[in-house]
């Protein structure tokens, strides 16, 4: 028998691995007591087992080779006189004793909650019994709007499932959000299609005829095929009670800064461990008490530094993030509900100490706010959310991961020592290895130090966009299952599955919603609509270079007037129609197409209008008949599918009554002809087109932005609008010019190849859902009750027309 003193750790979870491992070259005989078959795994990525990874790929390193692992022994008691641990038959000794138990799913009280069919989210084995229940269902509804609860919700959506989510609070995230941070998140997730219903919990679950139905508030009942409680979790602390140790008054091992429990022997590390009477369900914290517990059973004076919450997240594609306090003495809001963005700082009373904060939309500034709490506010909060963040300082002493207290400059060193990847960086600083969400500020750091970084489309492709528009066009493959089965791995993620619809849509794949192409879109594409604040829609017909008849407008109006809809005309000469319920954009659609009208697709990645002014057919300044130039170019790119969407515009003369040079591409009329810009755009950031090519003739300018289009959808990343790309390019406008005008690689008439596909396949999606009753079937508010309106969606009216109705109003900057 070793000499050495024995620490016995119960639990085999991430904090007890990481206080076993760190226990390594210590004087100490090590036994870890895990009860799950298998080793620790990273509980954090557990949804990635819903895209191809496997239990394997998650498993957590072993560096202690003097500890010893016992897997499957679940610990039924301890004597805390004999200072021994009883798992099964056998008994283990203790010098010092540490639970790591963690916690466990908390399910409320709900009638049926034990019916086939319902289940929990925490461990692997929860994972595959719910991929399993899943595989060919069609709904699910998860209980919770918290972290796990978004995480599940997510898990269900990438397996294809409809999915509602039911929270009791308020609003989502409510541990980290505020009700205005919190909504803004609910809105983006509702964008994807997600149903989310706040202020409300389940009362009961019942088996019915196809599946189970959920009673949710005000007697609403939901039909589903599944349920799944991630309504968050209560520490294991029976083993404490049982041992008769102190208890906080909410749960969780009572322990003092040093993670000692009323037993000096006995410590607690983890979400078991009640600091102060607060358990952390964060990795983070657990990791700070696992290290100096080590640090403490080494000898050294080290006691639990107090626990850092901050946490980022990228949530059902939407970034999050919540650092320091959430509420204080002054606070300095940012809220642009257009553009998704929402921030909140918590200042000191004289506004000079940054006390904490929040994000939503935009995660960019998260890393330098966060460094800055206790100290002077960096910069505005809207020139953070524009360029700021990139170009404000970080210090070295910021803090890049805190899942194991990374800072910037022990990266910037292991960069200068040779690390050249972002795994490199990974095994030598351990950044990134925990919730992952620091791995972009790395892929950062790494190439403002000059390292060339991956701009794969996500983990599932190592391919660029514009590597897999080149393999889709070659080998016409036309769905994503074929796509990534021959070129990728996994199941695929909210990154690559819209960007791949889009690719197969530039290259005329098929309708978009046809077969499995319909789960790849984003929520405007697979409804042809965009979404608005209060689950409506909005409805926008073509109207090609904002030329229409009296005819025309009589029936837009007719249709405004019968279903009710706020009218607006749009910068872009066209007439918005929103407010439109879900069940009824078939019934408007097909009035329209009708009277001659066609999608004007203004919810898609795609060329939206073609700006005019009324040229020389009315104006006495005019040189250039620009209405019907407008008009033939809007006909000829409609729908054309690429990584951002486009806009146009074409002026009669230099006076630029039709504002060209904002735009992706923009014409001015000359005495001579046509002068080209192109690289323009509105948004948050605007941008001037800049002079492409002079005095073309009519021939020369379709030709000529038939390949800057062409090129552009062919080789620029996801989500990058024209301007950004030109930019990106080596060489700029020139080579741009060299590519197109003088065909320096040789591809111009693959180019001129991609557009006449796709003038020639050309047909309106609002047409080919009325012609499929399969594609009609999803315009439904409720699978389990078709017709049947959204009870939650409500108007108020205003200047005569009715606008939605909701709680709080936008804010801004203060």
């Amino acid at each position: 028998m070793s000499n050495k003193p024995r620490l016995v750790v119960v639990g085999d979870g991430m904090v007890g691995r990481k206080l076993a491992n760190a226990m390594a070259g210590s004087d100490w005989h090590v036994d870890v007591l895990g009860e799950e078959e298998h080793g620790a795994y990273d509980r954090v990525h557990l949804s990635e087992l819903f895209d191809g990874k496997s239990p394997g790929d998650l498993a957590l390193p072993w560096d202690n080779a003097a500890a010893a692992l016992h897997t499957g022994a679940r610990v039924e008691g301890i004597d805390r006189e004999a200072r021994t641990v009883t798992a099964g038959e056998r008994s283990f000794p203790y010098d010092k004793l540490v639970l790591a138990t963690g916690s466990y799913s908390f399910v409320p009280p709900v009638e049926g909650v034990d019916s086939p069919g319902v289940f929990v989210y925490r461990t692997v084995e929860d994972v595959e019994r719910i991929k399993a229940h899943a595989e060919g269902k069609g709904h699910g509804v998860v209980i919770g709007g918290g972290l796990l609860g978004l995480e599940a919700a997510n898990a269900l959506r990438c397996m294809g499932l409809d999915v509602t989510i039911l929270e009791f609070a308020p609003w989502l995230m409510a541990r980290q959000l505020d009700e205005t941070g919190g909504g803004l998140l609910r809105r983006s997730i509702e964008e994807l299609g997600i149903e989310v219903l706040c202020g409300t919990g389940a009362e009961r679950i019942a088996e019915g005829d196809s599946g189970l139905v959920v009673t949710a508030g005000s007697e609403r009942e939901i039909g589903t095929d599944m349920v799944v409680f991630a309504a968050g979790v209560r520490p294991r602390d029976e083993l404490a009670r049982e041992a008769g140790l102190a208890m906080g008054e909410r749960g969780g091992v009572a322990v003092d800064d040093r993670c000692r429990t009323s037993d000096p022997d006995v410590l607690a590390v983890g979400e078991v461990a009640a600091v102060d009477g607060v358990c952390y369900g964060l990795v983070a914290p657990g990791y700070q008490m696992a290290e100096a517990v080590a640090a403490s059973l080494r000898g050294e004076d080290a006691s639990f530094p107090g626990a850092d919450t901050s946490t980022e997240l990228k949530l059902l594609g939407v970034d999050v993030a919540q650092f320091g306090a959430m509420d204080g003495p002054l606070h300095s809001t940012y809220f642009d509900p257009t553009a998704g963005l929402y921030a909140k700082l918590v200042l000191s009373d004289d506004a000079e100490t940054l006390l904490g904060g929040m994000l939503v939309g935009d995660n960019g500034p998260y890393a330098l706010l966060r460094a800055s709490v206790g100290s002077k506010p960096p910069a505005k909060l809207a020139d953070l959310l524009s360029d700021g963040a990139a170009e404000a300082e970080m210090p070295a002493s910021a803090q890049v991961c805190s899942c194991n207290a990374v800072t910037k400059g022990t990266v910037t060193e292991a960069i200068a020592g040779g690390c050249g990847t972002v795994g490199e960086l990974q095994d030598c600083t351990n950044a990134g290895t925990g919730c992952g969400s620091c791995v972009p500020m790395l892929k950062q750091l790494l190439s403002e130090s000059g390292v060339e970084v991956s701009r794969s489309v996500c983990e599932h492709f190592p391919q660029t966009r514009a590597e897999l528009f080149d393999i889709v066009r070659v080998t016409g493959i036309s769905t994503f299952s074929e796509l990534i089965a021959q070129y990728g791995t996994g199941a695929g993620c909210e990154l690559c599955k819209p960007a791949a619809a889009s690719i197969f849509a530039s290259l005329s794949q098929g309708h978009i919603l046809h077969g499995e192409q319909a789960a790849l879109q984003d929520t405007n594409d697979h409804f042809l609509a965009n979404m608005q604040r209060n689950g409506t829609y909005s409805v926008v017909p073509r109207v090609p270079g904002g030329e229409i008849t009296p005819e025309k407008l009589i029936v837009i109006g007719e249709i405004a007037r019968d279903f009710e809809l706020y009218t607006k005309i749009t910068g872009g000469q066209r007439i918005d129609l929103l407010g439109a319920r879900l069940e009824d954009l078939p019934r408007i659609w097909a009035r329209l197409v009708e009277s001659g009208f066609e999608s004007g697709h203004a919810y898609g990645k795609a060329v939206r209008t073609v700006k005019s002014c009324v040229g020389t057919t009315w104006c006495r300044y005019g040189v250039q008949d620009s209405v019907s130039m407008a008009i033939l170019l809007e006909l000829r790119y409609r729908g054309l599918r690429s990584p951002h969407k486009i806009k146009g515009a074409v002026s009669g003369c230099a006076r630029e009554c039709a504002e060209a040079r904002s735009k992706d591409f923009g014409v001015i009329a000359t005495e001579a002809g046509w002068n080209l810009y192109v690289g323009g755009n509105g948004g948050f950031k605007p941008r001037h087109a800049e002079l492409f090519a002079t005095d073309l003739d009519d021939e020369g300018l379709v030709r000529t932005i038939d390949r800057f289009i062409a090129f552009y959808m062919s080789t620029a990343d996801r989500l990058t609008r024209t301007a950004a790309w030109i930019e990106d390019l080596d060489g700029g406008l020139d080579y741009l010019r060299e590519v197109i005008v003088d065909d320096r690689l040789g591809i111009a008439a693959d180019l001129d190849e991609i557009m006449r596909r796709h003038v020639e396949s050309y047909e309106c999606e609002w047409k080919g859902v009325l012609e499929d009753p399969e594609k009609l079937a999803r315009f439904t508010s409720f699978a389990n009750a078709p017709g049947v309106p959204d009870p939650d969606i409500a108007f108020r009216p205003e200047r005569g027309q009715k606008v939605p109705l909701l709680l709080g109003s936008p804010g801004k900057e203060s």
